[in-house]
């Protein structure tokens, strides 16, 4: 929020609806990877936006280079969940 105060601009915060309640591991991990594959196609836009803002730009590159680390994870563990098997999996995550 400061980087939106210093710019001038307004944070806006609001109640939403709440997510539902993912329970199942291996669920998490795919619902997990849906919202950072939307997520980053949201900062690789934001980044095309930013190109008079270095300051931002940074931050965002960033901000999306640890956002691709846990897309890569994410999509790491459904391999291995499909090579080794739910029950296999979910031991070796204890």
């Amino acid at each position: 929020m400061t980087r939106i105060n210093d710019l001038g601009g307004l944070v806006k915060i609001e109640n939403q609806a709440g997510r539902e309640i993912v329970k199942d591991p291996v669920d998490y991990v795919k619902a997990d990877l849906d919202l950072q594959e939307k997520g980053i196609k949201i900062l690789y836009y934001s980044l095309t936006e930013l190109k008079d803002d270095p300051t931002t730009y940074e931050l965002l590159k960033e901000y999306l280079a640890d956002e691709e680390e846990d897309l890569y994870w994410s999509k790491g563990q459904l391999e291995i969940i499909d090579m080794i098997g739910r029950q296999n999996w979910l031991a070796k995550q204890l």
